[in-house]
């Protein structure tokens, strides 16, 4: 049955995913970012597109069946130089919307998007929805309080549902992460040059983005849920090492070696973080399809080589 679907933050990587999901099911898009217009990898698959600061106001009144909050601020570096805008921008963006459908009387199914990063770290390295969680970051406590917000609009009797996902990596994702890094790292290096990079032995679950967002895009259309927060990931952590090797073999560099630069180190990064999502399995049948490795040769091949880095040897 087609419904009416609306994503914050959707000109994002995860939001363009989930808005190309949808419409291919047959849903009506309506999309919403801070851009002027939509990015050209949604633009064929939304049928509204509305440009606004969610931070000032909720601008869908028209009815909508349910909402994929993306919108927010999400890097954890810049939290750290502007920890009260990441508290104040969320938590605005979540009180505009759950204060207007409480005013408006309506219920659409909202699901909330948190992270994986808001648990405390455990020595067995994989964590579960009753795991302890830790403010380790001012993005982590505006992913915290949001999520506060969420089970209090619920409790006010809107339909809202926390999501965290740990680490995903696929087509489309901008650099600033692993895949995207270590891959224009590889294209810029010359023949015989090591790359500089942080800590490769570190494991982390890596899901592929498609994937999330079909899991996404299953719960928001779901007839109902079980329970108020899941986690959305594979349970199987990959090194930065096992990263760099899928690249180097897909960009035919084999001979690629590596030079730690200890400024990219983080003091008392884990050694292992995984996320056990046995509960959304379970509940909705939903399994990650894409391989790891093949999320990653699926970036490479999707990302073209600026003019710089394809002049190299």
């Amino acid at each position: 049955m087609s419904r009416v679907l609306a994503v914050t933050g959707a000109n994002g990587f995860v939001g363009s995913h989930v808005a190309r999901l949808a419409a291919e099911a047959g849903h009506t898009v309506w999309a919403i970012g801070r851009e002027s217009e939509p990015s050209p990898s949604i633009a064929p698959h939304v049928e509204r597109y509305v440009s606004v600061d969610l931070a000032d106001e909720w601008p869908v009144r028209d009815e909508v069946d349910a909402i994929v909050h993306l919108a927010g601020l999400a890097a954890v570096g810049p939290s750290f130089t502007h920890p009260q805008r990441y508290l104040e921008v969320n938590s605005r963006i979540m009180t505009n919307l759950g204060e207007f459908y409480l005013a408006a009387g309506a219920r659409p199914r909202t699901v909330v998007v948190s992270s994986g990063a808001v648990y405390a770290h455990l020595a067995s390295g994989t964590v579960d929805e009753g795991c302890e969680t830790s403010p380790t970051s001012p993005y982590v406590v505006a992913k915290l309080l949001v999520e506060q917000q969420a089970r209090y609009y619920a409790q006010r009797d809107l339909d809202t549902v926390v999501v965290r996902p740990f680490n995903h990596i696929g087509p489309g994702q901008g650099r600033g992460f692993i895949v995207p890094d270590l891959t224009a790292a590889v294209r810029a290096a010359p023949a015989g040059h090591a790359i500089e990079t942080g800590n490769l032995l570190a494991q982390r679950d890596y899901t592929d983005v498609r994937d999330v967002a079909r899991a996404y895009l299953t719960l928001a259309m779901a007839p109902e849920h079980q329970h108020d927060t899941y986690n959305i990931s594979t349970g199987v952590p990959r090194s930065g090492e096992e990263i760099l090797r899928v690249i180097s073999d897909a960009l035919g560099r084999e001979d690629t070696t590596t030079v730690v630069d200890p400024a990219r180190v983080r003091p008392n990064d884990p050694a292992r973080i995984a996320g056990d999502s046995r509960r959304f399995q379970d509940e909705f049948d939903w399994v990650p399809a894409v391989p790891w490795d093949q999320s990653i040769r699926d970036y490479v091949s999707a990302a073209a080589p600026t003019p710089s880095e394809s002049s190299n040897p």
